[in-house]
């Protein structure tokens, strides 16, 4: 069993697609109609293309709820791990990335969370 596809909820795919790759750094993968949205997909430049990121439209009210819910709770949707959390700190604070922490030592692990524009907050991690 492996994991080879995990989702985030976004208020907007082309938005989404926008920063995922352009502020992140994902590159686009798979771009699919299907119905009024798409099948959209980014992977990381640094592993492997087989796991994939679904930029899934929050268009389910469940779905928005849920989202809502953990952003006003200061919540993360999910997690990205990065080598050097200060420079990508710093790299996406130049951006104009919006943070809620900046980089902060938890135990044997640093994180800091952003928003992503698409009504998330994310983690960021250093081990």
């Amino acid at each position: 069993m492996k994991i080879k596809l995990t989702s985030v909820l976004v208020d907007d795919q082309d938005k989404a697609l926008k920063f995922y790759t352009e502020t992140l750094g994902f590159v686009k993968k798979t771009d699919i109609p299907a119905g009024e949205a798409r099948w959209l997909t980014v992977v990381s430049p640094d592993g492997p293309d087989d796991i994939e990121l679904l930029l899934e439209p929050n268009r389910n009210p469940a779905a928005r709820t849920f989202q809502d819910a953990l952003f006003k709770q200061g919540i993360p949707l999910t997690a990205f791990a990065v080598e050097d959390i200060r420079k990508e700190f710093e790299r996406m604070k130049q951006l104009g990335v919006v943070f809620s922490m900046e980089p902060t030592k938890t135990g044997p692990v640093t994180v800091a969370v952003f928003e992503d524009t698409c009504g998330n907050l994310i983690q960021l991690y250093q081990v």
